[in-house]
């Protein structure tokens, strides 16, 4: 039996990164979720109400993932022994919640996102969303992108993710695939610090130009807002009382 074969279609090497990851090339992130004010014994989950939670993260799949997940994997793999780009691309594959998601090495981001468009199999024409992750500082490779993948042609949905340092945290752009990303990059950029190499005009979208840091990375300030009118503050949101 060949390797192919053994692997359910995939190629040797693929499957075996396709399985749990070694410790250097983990891109899966998890971290417990926590609420503000203390309160305890509530149940509530805003947010707001002290709630803990532990943290999640979705094990590695192994084939067959089941309905047209394992087609769609099998078409990536094949247009990338096509292009050239080794399976290795590809870290890791998750499915949950009736959802696969893969994890790749950034460097091959760009080739990756144009086989899923490309390819007949695949023809994931529109890249519907681009959003950033942080998973906090006591997290590895904290920062990630995820790229949703729409097939107009078979009607499917698939996320696409790599994961970066918060050190350096550079990701190629890919706009010259999906022009809707444009936009989306740059909200990524502003909130999170990510920077799409190679983006047409990589500027903030939402915070003034003048701003310093990025606004939803875990570590950044919350701050008060000054009430100009009145000389106060609003303080932090872990700082104010609590009306429960």
């Amino acid at each position: 039996m060949s390797g192919e074969e053994a692997s359910g279609g995939l190629p040797e090497t693929a499957a075996e990164h396709t399985g749990p990851d070694t410790e250097e090339r983990e891109v899966v992130a998890g971290r417990p979720r926590k609420g503000m004010f203390g309160v305890t014994g509530t149940g509530d989950t805003s947010g707001y109400g002290g709630l803990r939670l532990p943290a999640y993260v979705p094990p590695a799949a192994e084939r067959p993932f089941g309905g047209w997940f394992d087609e769609v994997a099998d078409g990536l793999f094949e247009g990338m022994h096509n292009r050239g780009v080794p399976p290795e691309a590809v870290l890791r594959i998750t499915v949950d919640r009736d959802e696969i998601t893969f994890y790749v090495d950034p460097e091959h981001l760009v080739e990756i996102c144009r086989i899923f468009r490309d390819e007949q199999r695949l023809r994931f024409e529109f890249c519907s969303s681009v959003s950033g992750v942080d998973y906090g500082p006591e997290v590895p490779r904290r920062l990630h992108s995820v790229y949703h993948l729409t097939s107009m042609t078979y009607r499917r949905r698939i996320r696409v993710e790599v994961a970066v340092d918060a050190e350096d945290p550079r990701v190629p752009s890919v706009v010259e695939v999906y022009p809707t990303a444009d936009f989306q990059e740059r909200e990524a950029w502003d909130m999170f610090g990510i920077v799409y190499e190679g983006h047409p005009g990589l500027t903030r979208i939402l915070m003034p130009d003048d701003w310093h840091g990025h606004p939803q990375r875990k570590d950044y300030p919350l701050g008060g807002i000054p009430v100009e009118y009145q000389g106060a503050e609003v303080p932090p949101p872990d700082q104010r009382r609590s009306y429960t």
